[in-house]
């Protein structure tokens, strides 16, 4: 990682965090997210699939998991306190295409919904396994472009916007930092939401696995503060000449 250039943009009037599965917004980018929200920011979530494979179970019923998965989507956004809306695109989990449909629904929601900032994957990460977060990176940062002028997608019918800045989280060249302390708690109440996950993706099918989890979780954001002298942090990738 470069060395970090920037910290704490203006508390933003709106935000939006675009992820590829339900919880994917929180690991990227929770605490920021609830600091804005206390702050008065009102706080959006856009996830692009119905994480319907996210289970180690091969006996589950995807439907039902992508109903449990809608529901602590929105449980952690309240976890975090964002006041603002949960889409769900419903994409199937694993097959997320950077599609020219799926620019334009995107750019439709940064329209609509007008934020500040926009936060989301980084799809240049270096050997990012996963498709649907490269994927969902790319539609984030084709959507902004896209959003910002009115000559793309104009029978949309919706007032271009061009955001503040776009963050991007799990980048290998972060240059922003967001001091997070004292909201740490607030991102982990969120992830925990996501209790279908505690298996798979958290690793803590039990009492000791779960506070296991949290002390990761804790402690790669306290090695993220100590870079800018706070107590935790969450790092980003900033891009703000949009």
């Amino acid at each position: 990682m470069s060395g970090v250039l920037t910290r704490d943009l203006p508390v933003p009037s709106s935000a939006l965090a675009i992820g590829a599965h339900p919880d994917d917004v929180e690991f990227g980018c929770g605490a920021t997210l609830a600091k804005w929200a206390a702050a008065g920011s009102i706080v959006h979530h856009l996830v692009c699939t119905d994480g319907s494979k996210g289970t180690w179970d091969s006996h589950a019923d995807p439907t039902a998991l992508a109903a449990r998965r809608a529901h602590e989507q929105r449980a952690a956004a309240r976890a975090l306190g964002a006041g603002g809306q949960v889409v769900l695109l419903g994409e199937v989990d694993g097959e997320l295409e950077a599609t020219m449909a799926l620019r334009a629904e995107l750019c439709r929601w940064i329209r609509v919904l007008r934020p500040e900032v926009v936060l989301a994957h980084d799809p240049w990460r270096r050997y990012r396994l996963h498709p649907d977060h490269r994927a969902a990176g790319f539609l984030a940062c084709d959507a902004v472009v896209a959003a910002r002028d009115p000559h793309f997608f104009a029978d949309q019918g919706v007032a271009h916007h061009r955001p503040d800045t776009l963050l991007l989280w799990e980048a290998d060249e972060a240059d922003h930092a967001e001091d997070v302390s004292g909201f740490v708690d607030r991102k982990l109440a969120a992830l925990e939401a996501h209790e279908s996950q505690f298996e798979s993706t958290m690793k803590a099918t039990d009492v000791v696995e779960l506070e296991r989890f949290r002390r990761r979780v804790r402690d790669r954001l306290a090695d993220h503060g100590r870079r800018i002298g706070t107590g935790a942090a969450e790092l980003f990738k900033r891009i703000g000449d949009l």
